[in-house]
């Protein structure tokens, strides 16, 4: 039988309300949908296909039967629940951090690296959600012209703090324009102290900071491209590095990427045919009509948004380009889904 016994953990969230919208227009047949969410949010009911049905509180028991899961309720919540998924027989695929950096579990962007679902033992990890767009947009690049390094800073958007952090960037923005003073609780690292509005600011700070002066989230975009690339999150085959800024825009992040290519020096001409012909890749590049990726433009689409490509004027063989993408589509749901289906179609669940 084709069709599949299909779980969304963290249905209620603003990933996971994508990832029920993503699966409805998928390829993936679906035998019985199971919705599932925390003890608070259970008796909720959510849609699928026209149909009602009823949020369920996640336990281990609600895997069984279950042939895939699509995860995305926070790194603990995957921790706990997935490899009871995976005793009771079901594929997940995990759009936290949870698993990530874990040796045996695929890291995995279906136009960049499938082959890497074969070697999964049950459990697949969704990149992060800036790490996608760039590697998408970097990997028909290095395939034809090879990469010695990337440099990239990020302008990520409230919503990769989840929907509390796009309503405290909404309420916070009211209050500034009212004169009045911005009461902020999530940013940049809602568990940890202090607080700073992101309302018309700008807080060069996504996660916690590590011993070396990097953040958490600069520190994965290294390490995972470095793992969807070369297939070794420390391999020092790609330099990468990475200042990540969190900047008041609802939802899309963009992305200014410094590259260097190997030995060759292809013509920007060159750059924008392979990135016009890149799976899940659209051009975006006419300075004289001013046309470039926004945000604004960007959100609600699944593909990925190139442009500004130009070469360094400084250092031949290093180019610029700007990045765009719906950080809740591709760079979370979409890709989910899309890793799902590329299971299904290989025949690994």
């Amino acid at each position: 039988m084709n069709k599949k016994n299909v779980a969304i953990l963290g249905a209620t969230g603003a990933v996971g309300s994508r990832l029920i919208k993503c699966l409805e227009q998928s390829n993936i047949e679906v035998n019985e949908i199971k919705l599932l969410a925390s003890k608070r949010s259970a008796g909720t009911t959510l849609k699928f296909n026209d149909q009602d049905v009823v949020v369920k509180e996640a336990t281990p028991e609600e895997f069984d039967g279950i042939d895939l899961v699509l995860a995305s309720a926070g790194g603990s919540v995957s921790k706990k629940f997935l490899p009871e998924a995976v005793k009771r027989g079901a594929v997940c695929v995990d759009n936290t951090s949870a698993f990530r950096m874990e040796e045996d579990v695929p890291l995995v962007i279906p136009e960049v690296n499938p082959d890497s679902l074969k070697d999964h033992h049950g459990i697949i990890a969704n990149p992060n959600c800036s790490t996608i767009q760039m590697v998408l947009a970097l990997n028909p690049i290095k395939e034809k012209y090879g990469l010695k390094q990337v440099i990239v800073s990020t302008y990520q958007a409230a919503s990769g703090a989840g929907q509390s952090a796009i309503n405290e960037l909404k309420k916070d923005s009211q209050q500034y324009i009212n004169g009045e003073k911005m009461d902020a609780n999530i940013f940049p690292v809602k568990s940890d102290k202090p607080h700073y509005p992101l309302a018309f600011n700008l807080l060069p700070q996504i996660d916690v900071f590590e011993e070396d002066g990097y953040t958490h989230e600069e520190w994965k975009m290294i390490h995972e491209t470095k793992k969807i690339l070369l297939n070794d999150m420390n391999s020092k085959d790609i330099k990468v590095t990475a200042t990540c800024v969190r900047v008041p825009v609802e939802i899309g992040h963009g992305e200014a990427v410094y590259f260097e290519t190997d030995n060759q020096e292809p013509e920007i001409s060159d750059l924008k045919n392979l990135i016009s012909q890149g799976s899940g890749l659209v051009l975006e590049d006419d300075p004289k009509k001013c046309i470039y990726p926004q945000p604004i433009n960007a959100a609600g689409k699944n593909d990925t948004f190139v442009g500004r490509l130009r070469k360094d004027e400084e250092n031949p063989g290093n180019y610029h380009m700007w990045v765009v993408s719906d950080n809740l589509l591709k760079g979370a749901a979409l890709n989910t889904v899309q890793i799902a289906e590329k299971l299904v179609e290989m025949k690994l669940v």
